[in-house]
């Protein structure tokens, strides 16, 4: 095959949609939110895109037939605006191959007519977090306002290292396209897929793209890591040893 291939699944009329980019990430804060908007508003599913950028590798399904690993645009009408929306379960390999895919992505959005992009990812802070803060950063200063409105932190040299893969060339690769891009990046742990996270920076979207988002499957996930989560802090906060009781154990 060639380095990237493009099937056309579908091409459905959409009006000024807005690109959502979800793809795996820290917390998968990015894709749990980018799936999350698939299963509420039934997404139809209108390219895939294949490239040797993504491990060698096939997902099988439930009755044992396998595809080959690649990325996916779906068309989502809400009641606010026209969304495609990128998911897929891996990023590319190398950091060429990031560029040639988000190329490739940016080319898909325009072809459909988008003109806006938001990445969206997460950022870590390395503990536990209580109360999730979205992080912003944009490809022009005009966008700041709009998400600074909606509730969106413009930090100083935050995320440290900046934005890495697809998300961070949404910005700098949609930007000199003229996309009016921008990448929410919701604050996680890191260690851990982050439902609430996602919740968090969907919000935001749901701000800023007036529509309206339901959450009781995103909550069942909260939930059921929030168990996980319980269980990490009674490991942090059990009972202290005392020093006589210490053992070395190799």
């Amino acid at each position: 095959m060639e380095d990237i291939e493009i099937d056309e699944v579908a091409t459905p009329e959409l009006t000024d949609p807005v690109l959502i980019e979800g793809l795996p990430g820290v917390g998968h804060v990015g894709k749990l939110a980018a799936e999350h908007l698939l299963e509420e508003f039934d997404g139809e599913l209108v390219r895939r895109v294949y490239a040797t950028e993504f491990p060698p590798q096939v997902s099988v399904d439930d009755g044992g037939v396998a595809d080959l690993t690649c990325a996916e645009f779906h068309a989502v009408e809400t009641d606010g605006a026209d969304l495609l929306v990128l998911t897929g379960d891996h990023q590319a390999g190398s950091n060429a191959g990031h560029y040639k895919l988000t190329s490739t992505f940016l080319d898909v959005a325009e072809e459909f007519g988008a003109q806006r992009a938001f990445a969206l990812g997460g950022v870590p802070t390395g503990e536990l977090v209580d109360e999730y803060t979205v992080l912003g950063a944009v490809s022009d200063a005009s966008l700041v306002d709009d998400l600074e409105d909606a509730g969106v932190e413009f930090r100083a040299d935050e995320p440290a290292g900046g934005i890495v893969g697809v998300s961070g060339l949404v910005l700098g690769l949609g930007g000199r396209r003229g996309f009016e891009a921008a990448c929410l990046m919701g604050e996680t742990s890191g260690y851990l897929v982050d439902p609430k996270s996602a919740r968090a920076v969907l919000e935001t979207l749901e701000t800023v793209l007036d529509m309206s988002v339901d959450y009781e499957s995103l909550e069942d996930r909260a939930e059921e890591m929030e168990e996980v989560v319980g269980k990490i802090r009674e490991m942090q906060e059990g009972p202290a040893v005392p020093d006589d009781d210490l053992r070395y154990i190799g």
